[in-house]
């Protein structure tokens, strides 16, 4: 039996430049952070030849290829396995549409799984390209590159999405205490709406395809990423919230369905709290709202926010790890 434990993610800024529809054609760059909330993947050997998966559902199926959760049966293709595993999956976090990431850590932390169940262990990098190949390549699904190389190398990390398809990533080193200083100004409230992120990242996607003012406002985004880690590569977090309020009010302009009367009604009041700065994290329409304050202000802003549900989130400096091997 081996068990593989994967972070989730939150992205500060950038977010959007990392679509194919884009990077291809201009490079991107994201800021995002592993968080010490996982996706946990079970994979042990089965008695007898077929293949059992347990995830909201259980499939027990005669072969590989006959699995129909779509990313459990492409990497079970990927490494040529036939049969003759069970795999199971658990999260600390509702395990789909909250923003966190958590289908490309669940994809990053299955492959970490399989590749130790063949005996091999595999870079943080290959997780993330062989995870990458995966969801969008032999699944189709119209998502970015980010949330992969967050899942895979854990920490806070400046990515940088290049045209030619590579993919280069910088850990944020700085002054002692800079990345608990930004923890500590940090707040998460959950919605309470879960969302499929495909049919908005289509949308975006279309949409930054073109020449025009979307394109550019994704490009103004990668330029906020970019200073944004200068800044914390410097000590400075000062800037943080005024620079994750100008990114969002980028954001939420670039396809129709990123924020909504809920969420705009939250901003607003959180921003009259003392917030900042904030944004709904991942593709958006639900999911996690994270907003930056000083931390004598934080008592303000939840009670401007009941009844929204604050779920602490800490960095986590781990990226996907096998945690358990039993032959």
């Amino acid at each position: 039996m081996i068990i593989s434990r994967t972070p989730l993610r939150v992205s500060f800024f950038g977010g959007g430049s990392d679509l194919p529809a884009y990077y291809r054609r201009h490079g991107g760059a994201v800021l995002s952070a592993a968080i010490d909330k996982s996706v946990y993947v079970t994979v042990s050997r089965k008695f007898d030849d077929a293949v059992r998966v347990s995830y909201s559902r259980t499939e027990e199926v005669a072969h590989a290829s006959k699995v129909e959760h779509p990313l459990v049966r492409e990497a079970l293709t990927l490494l040529g396995i036939e049969g003759g595993v069970e795999i199971t999956s658990v999260a600390d976090i509702p395990a789909s549409g909250t923003g966190l990431g958590s289908s490309s850590s669940f994809t990053v932390g299955l492959l970490n799984a399989l590749h130790a169940f063949r005996g091999k262990l595999v870079s943080a990098t290959t997780l993330a390209r062989e995870s990458c190949h995966i969801e969008i390549d032999r699944c189709g699904e119209p998502i970015g590159k980010q949330d992969q190389y967050a899942a895979a190398h854990g920490g806070l990390n400046f990515l940088r999405f290049h045209p030619d398809e590579s993919v280069e990533v910088r850990k944020a080193v700085c002054a002692h205490g800079t990345l608990t200083a930004l923890q500590s100004h940090l707040l998460f409230f959950y919605t309470g709406v879960t969302r499929s992120a495909s049919a908005l990242l289509r949308n975006q996607s279309s949409n930054v395809a073109q020449p025009g003012r979307k394109s550019d406002g994704t490009g103004a985004l990668v330029t906020l990423a970019e200073t944004a880690f200068d800044h914390l590569c410097d000590g400075k977090i000062g800037d943080f919230g005024a620079l994750m309020d100008e990114a969002w009010q980028i954001k939420r302009s670039l396809a129709e369905g990123i924020s909504n009367a809920q969420i705009d009604d939250a901003y607003a009041a959180a921003r009259k709290a003392g917030a900042l700065g904030g944004k709904v994290l991942g593709a958006g329409g639900g999911g996690f709202l994270m907003f930056f304050a000083a931390p004598e202000n934080h008592a303000t802003i939840r009670k401007a926010l009941a009844p929204l549900r604050e779920t602490p989130f800490a960095f986590a400096p781990e990226g996907s790890s096998i945690i358990f091997v039993h032959e």
